[in-house]
Formats: C-alpha cells, structure tokens, sequence
C-alpha cells in the first residue's frame, strides 16, 4: 500500500467525517453525526479507498473504472442508513426489490453529508447550490431506486440551500427533526 495515498485518504475521509459532525450538530442530530461513516475506518473501505484515492473525488469511482464495481462501497452503503440504497426490500406485491421510505433522521444526515461532501472534494468551488446540482445530475443514474417521498424530501432540503443558505436550512431542518422525535416518542 502507498503510504502517502493512505495518508492523505485517511485526512480526506477524517476532514469529510468532521465536516459531517459539525452538519449534523447543526441540524440536531449530533448523535447520528459522531457515528457517521464509522465504517470508512474498516479494513474493507479503507484499503480500497487508500489504493484508489485521488483526492478530487470519490475512490469508489476509480475503483469500478478499473475493477468493474467498487468493493468498498458495496460494504459501506450495506451498512451506513443514511443511503438510499440501504434502503430497500423485496416488495410483497412485485416480488422485487424495491426503494422504502427512509426515516426523516437519516435523510437528514444524508443532507450533511452531501453539503460535507461537497465542501471536501470542491473546495474554493464549493457554493450553497452545488449539492443541489449534483442531486439533479445523479437523477437519471437514481431513476426508480430511492423511494419518491425521500427524494422530494432530500430535494427540498437541497433547494432551500441553494435559495436561502445554510443559516436558514439549518433552522428550518432543527425544527423538523424536534418534531419528528417528539411524535416518536408519543406514538
């Protein structure tokens, strides 16, 4: 293994990671934040991350150009709910796989973490609307495989970002989540 790649894969997930945790303060869920991506640290996404990082994007994607599909990344969306493709389950009416509706919390984490994200790998690029951008560029990739209701949800989320910035979504997506876990609690 190139130590240095290994390095700077190491920094790039460790600076993503707390990117998230501050998002996640930020948007009240703290928790969910501090266990976020823990499984980037495994030997199975960290070696493979490690070998292919580049630092301008996602190893998993230099990982399927050479090898076809991206081991590291069958392992992590399998474990970390707050993607959509977690979320899925074979249907009692078609008898295939088909997208569920994720729980607010998660969707929620997965607005931090594509904010983070974006920060991360765009850099000095980076402004309020680009998370939305790639949201609506990955559509056609997504097609059928996240449930309607999450994607409108994470949607929203996205577009009041690009319109009303992060002060405000932030805000707005506190008070969501209180009230979410105050009708969980009195169910």
């Amino acid at each position: 293994m190139d130590m240095n790649k290994a390095w700077n894969h190491f920094l790039t997930i460790t600076r993503h990671r707390h990117a998230v945790i501050r998002n996640c303060a930020r948007a009240g869920i703290l928790w969910q934040g501090l266990r976020h991506d823990l499984s980037k640290y495994s030997p199975v996404e960290f070696c493979e991350g490690a070998r292919f990082w580049q630092g301008d994007r996602s190893p998993n994607d230099k990982a399927r150009e050479v090898n076809g599909h991206s081991q590291a990344w069958m392992h992590h969306m399998g474990r970390n709910r707050h993607h959509f493709e977690y979320w899925r389950d074979y249907s009692k009416v078609t008898h295939k796989m088909t997208p569920v509706e994720m729980p607010l919390r998660y969707v929620v984490e997965m607005f931090c973490d594509r904010v983070a994200a974006s920060k991360v790998y765009m850099g000095d690029s980076y402004n309020d609307s680009k998370p939305l951008e790639y949201f609506e560029r990955g559509r056609l990739r997504r097609g059928d495989d996240i449930h309607p209701n999450t994607s409108a949800l994470i949607e929203n989320m996205l577009r009041m970002l690009s319109t009303d910035g992060e002060a405000k979504t932030f805000a707005a997506i506190r008070e969501i989540v209180k009230k979410d876990r105050y009708e969980r609690k009195h169910q």
